[in-house]
């Protein structure tokens, strides 16, 4: 028996055994040849399951056999050859192959060639179960779709102190009043999304008062507080750690987004509900701002509250008060900015959309007021949700969201158009997101989702919640080693273009996922492709909507396929055509680099990974670099 194959069926684990037989290589001389060739044709076609040779030849294909061996990283190239040039045709194979050699040489082939099948078979019974798709990608560069902004990913860092939900307390170190921006790690993860936009705030934001100008307090730390918001008492900024982070950030090259207190000066009705009344004193945060002007600090935009619209989350605050009070805020920003050459954007109100709500708040503040209209999106459900991995992958759960990013889009069309649509914060899921699913490789298929469905429906800046902190952290909290959504934000960062195209294709299933883009700072276009089936591989054909120009179109496109190590989706190692992703010896973000294929063969989309597919050169008009 040449091969044993021991498997699981349950887990569909396969492990072998190989049994391979003694060939003498001096048995093999001239003489001997013509008589020991159909032996040797025999024994290795001789395998324990039926037929093997016939069976492997008429079967499988090259495209299905090349990942496997990849993928178990042998490195005998020599005996990838030989696989292929055997299931093409074993007996003519074997006969020209011994042919060719001398007898040392041949039993090195029959050894490389045995250990190549062995660990081609230890992979077969997984792939066998796999369905395959066939489908057609049209693209449409005729003319963009949508558009995003120039620095469309965005993080969050958060100002919860060391917050436990469910029991798990993730967010240690990790706030804005703590963080150690010290640590070499953190500036490169950032330095590597240059610019990375990067909004400060989230739930405790309406409870933090500035140190500086006439405020009567010093200032204390948030502390646990039974009956306060969200569980904690008011916290305060010291002007010696705004500084900090400000040098900090001008260093890494971050965009600054901060959100401002916006319910100092209310007060809460009853005990009974969480609506606030009164008007907002703006004297603390003007102190703030004109501290912030005087010392050069360049805050990109200022957010007027947190989670205030609506109903709320712990608090909401009446629309027609809130455009007041944003138009008061617009007052101050003008007066503080009038003699710069910068002016930031003022964004509201970043909360859940509600329709009616935000409708009100642009007729009520009208033209030139706000900038930028924000909102918050957590789609998948709460942490202590027990069926998180489950409605990831389910494409229903995931095109929910669509129709609040077509709702604010239309909202914006008819009261606000001079207001752009961004997402202020998001992490699928709430209360610190996911343990063991948030920080994995199968929140990629979420977040990256996610990133696409925002930018079709003119999103101009995606805040994830967070940079770091929580578990939904791009970077792990203790360590800041980046978890697998920080690659995929990094590859949308270097591929994807402002621009959006439309793609269309001819399968029905709904777990493929397709969105495309111009290619970033180079010619071409990149498609996005998320596969959430567990079953179906799709081999996908791209072609073009309009006339290619052949003598302007590349052999070659770029490959950046994704996968879970170990096939594992709640792993935390991201890897990228084979190869695992973790920083160098030196810690550094490592590279990232491509597969090459040739431009008119097929795509092949494995079962439950992500690939982005560059192709260069792609004739679509409105991708035109002028």
């Amino acid at each position: 028996m040449l091969f044993e194959i021991k498997s699981n069926p349950a887990d569909h684990k396969a492990t072998g055994e190989v049994m391979v037989p003694n060939y003498n290589a001096e048995e093999f001389d001239t003489s001997s040849l013509q008589r020991k060739r159909q032996s040797l044709v025999r024994d290795i076609c001789g395998l324990s399951i039926s037929n093997l040779c016939h069976y492997l030849q008429h079967t499988l294909s090259a495209t299905v056999i090349q990942p496997l061996l990849s993928k178990h990283n042998i490195l005998f190239e020599a005996a990838t050859q030989l696989i292929f040039r055997f299931l093409s045709s074993p007996s003519k194979f074997l006969l020209t192959t011994v042919l060719d050699l001398d007898a040392a040489a041949i039993h090195s082939v029959i050894m490389r060639l045995y250990l190549a099948l062995f660990f081609f078979l230890a992979s077969l019974q997984v792939t066998l179960s796999k369905d395959i798709e066939h489908g057609l990608l049209l693209v449409n560069g005729a003319k963009a779709k949508a558009e995003t902004g120039d620095n469309f990913i965005c993080a969050t860092i958060d100002w919860w102190p060391p917050e436990c939900n469910f029991g798990v307390c993730s967010w240690g170190h990790s706030s804005i009043v703590n963080l150690d921006l010290s640590r070499p790690l953190l500036a490169k993860a950032i330095q590597a999304l240059k610019p990375l936009r990067i909004r400060l705030g989230g739930s405790l934001q309406d409870q933090v008062v500035y140190n500086v100008g006439n405020l009567k307090s010093t200032g204390h730390p948030f502390q646990k507080m039974k009956n306060g918001l969200f569980g904690f008492s008011k916290g305060s900024l010291h002007m010696q750690r705004w500084d900090e982070l400000n040098h900090f950030f001008n260093k890494t090259g971050a965009i600054v987004m901060f959100g401002l207190n916006a319910l100092i000066g209310r007060h809460k009705i009853n005990n009974t509900n969480n609506v606030w009344e009164g008007a907002w004193d703006p004297t603390n945060a003007y102190d703030f701002i004109k501290y912030t002007v005087s010392k050069g600090y360049k805050i990109d935009a200022w957010e007027f509250g947190n989670e205030l619209s609506g109903t709320g989350v712990r608090a909401s605050v009446d629309v027609a008060q809130y455009g007041k009070d944003v138009i008061n805020l617009k007052r101050i920003l003008d007066e503080l900015y009038k003699n710069s050459r910068f002016k930031p954007l003022l964004v509201a109100p970043d909360g859940s959309y509600d329709k009616e709500w935000y409708n009100k708040l642009l007729q009520l503040s009208g033209p030139g007021v706000i900038n930028v209209l924000t909102h918050h999106l957590y789609n998948i459900g709460r942490a202590i949700d027990t069926h998180l991995l489950e409605r990831i992958l389910d494409p229903d759960k995931l095109s929910e969201a669509e129709t609040t990013f077509r709702n604010l889009s239309e909202t914006i069309q008819k009261h606000g158009p001079w207001a752009s649509a961004w997402v202020g914060e998001s992490g699928g899921i709430s209360w610190s997101g996911g343990r063991d699913v948030s920080d994995t490789f199968v929140n990629s298929f979420w977040y990256l989702d996610q990133l696409g469905m925002a930018s079709t429906y003119n999103t101009k800046v995606y805040c994830r919640q967070s940079l770091i902190g929580g578990n939904y952290g791009l970077l792990n909290t203790s360590t800041l080693a980046p978890n697998p959504d920080y690659y995929s934000a990094l590859l949308w960062h270097r591929l994807m273009g402002k621009k959006v195209l439309g793609v269309s294709t001819d399968i029905s299933l709904p777990f493929l996922r397709t969105y495309t883009h111009c290619s970033k700072e180079r010619a071409g276009v990149t498609l996005l492709l998320i596969n959430l089936s567990n079953q179906t591989q799709f081999i996908l054909n791209v072609k073009n909507h309009v006339t290619v120009k052949t003598n302007e179109v590349a052999k070659f496109r770029e490959e950046y396929h994704l996968t879970p190590k170990d096939n594992n989706l709640r792993s935390q190692t991201m890897v990228l055509n084979g190869i695992p992703l973790k920083l160098t010896n030196k810690g550094d973000i490592p590279t990232m680099d491509p597969v090459h294929n040739n431009v008119k063969s097929s795509i092949h989309i494995a079962p439950l990974s992500i690939a982005f597919i560059v192709y260069l050169n792609f004739d679509a008009p409105a991708c035109a670099r002028h």
